[in-house]
């Protein structure tokens, strides 16, 4: 791409198309196109349609998608999988149409079957069932895979598409009910924390700015404590009998889960998009996971909660384990910058912050 090549970021203001905005403004990439969806509505054909018409963007990347934890997966199943087919569909198609020089696709990890080998190879895409939970999620990513391959197959169309592992950083969603892992995390812990110390300011600056369920900063402390008590976070006695917050995390624990800062991938985007033409899809991760129990004792320690964490083993811990290999892009040249607990830091400074 050259610096004024004409660049279209499909869903910019999310966790995933904002990364990708900066680093491309930060390497001096002058001609970006935007909108939000107020302004493009991506599950309406014919307005995706007339944007490609006027707009002809040289080069695309697709970060919108409809996104969510396993909650949100399992609850919206059938919105999950019909606007994430409608949005790439149209994208793809128009991209094709109106000439496009070259796409990347991004789709997620859950592509690949519940119990596939360990580490997770792009071969074994199709080769088992899929994850229950976030089935229609992943079939949408996998036929925008497929949509990529066979536009290119029949039509010669530079459509690549990478497959990161979970994401995280500045604009995730921290939505209690619709988050993934670390920004539920990162939010539970921080609030856990506030609550312990009796910082009820932060605790109603933080609803203010996302209230959960409607219950913002303005409730009592009767109601917001009862709707953190739904999202595991309750004062109650320990076994010395004197009081303490706690907080209850989903499943066992057991879980591993292997983490990009999404910065890295933001880089690892732009480096594809420059740099490799070969018609297959990459994997985009680290190469390196660890149990959820672990990544809770590191948040607990780098946002400084002293309570006690629990487990309620009643509910789902989804895949056991997803850890992608990434040989295939390792030997494009290209490897991760950003630690794991650098990247906590960082989120948890952004979520101060923001």
């Amino acid at each position: 791409m050259e610096k004024s090549s004409k660049i279209y970021v499909a869903g910019h203001t999310g966790m995933v198309g904002s990364a990708i905005v900066r680093k491309l403004k930060a390497e001096g990439y002058n001609n970006l196109v935007l909108r939000t969806h107020k302004e493009l509505d991506l599950l309406n054909q014919a307005a995706v349609n007339k944007f490609f018409q006027q707009e002809k963007p040289e080069y695309v990347f697709i970060a919108a998608a409809k996104v969510g934890g396993i909650l949100a997966n399992n609850t919206y199943r059938a919105q999950f999988i019909y606007e994430n087919l409608q949005i790439q569909n149209n994208l793809i198609h128009f991209a094709h149409v109106y000439g496009v020089k070259k796409l990347l696709f991004l789709g997620s990890s859950c592509i690949y079957p519940k119990n596939a080998p360990q580490p997770i190879k792009e071969e074994y895409l199709l080769t088992g069932p899929l994850e229950p939970t976030n089935e229609p999620y992943a079939i949408a990513k996998i036929a925008g895979i497929k949509m990529c391959e066979n536009y290119y197959r029949q039509y010669g169309d530079n459509f690549i598409s990478v497959m990161p592992t979970n994401l995280y950083g500045p604009n995730d969603n921290f939505d209690l009910f619709t988050s993934h892992v670390f920004p539920a995390f990162i939010r539970k812990f921080h609030l856990a924390k506030c609550l312990q110390v009796e910082d009820w300011g932060a605790i109603r600056h933080d609803l203010n700015k996302r209230p959960l369920e409607n219950v913002n900063g303005n409730a009592s402390k009767d109601e917001i404590l009862q709707i953190l008590k739904k999202y595991g976070i309750e004062i109650r006695k320990n076994s010395s009998n004197s009081w303490t917050v706690t907080l209850t995390l989903w499943g066992t624990g057991k879980p591993r889960r292997e983490f990009l800062h999404v910065d890295d991938l933001a880089h690892a985007s732009l480096y594809l998009m420059n740099g490799y033409n070969e018609k297959l899809f990459l994997n985009i991760g680290t190469g390196k996971d660890i149990p959820i129990a672990e990544l809770a004792g590191l948040m607990k320690d780098i946002i400084g909660f002293n309570g006690e964490i629990l487990y309620d083993t009643s509910k789902p811990d989804g895949t056991y384990r997803k850890l992608l290999d990434i040989s295939r892009l390792l030997n494009t040249g290209w490897k991760p910058t950003i630690s794991l607990k650098e990247g906590i830091r960082k989120t948890y400074a952004w979520y101060l912050e923001n």
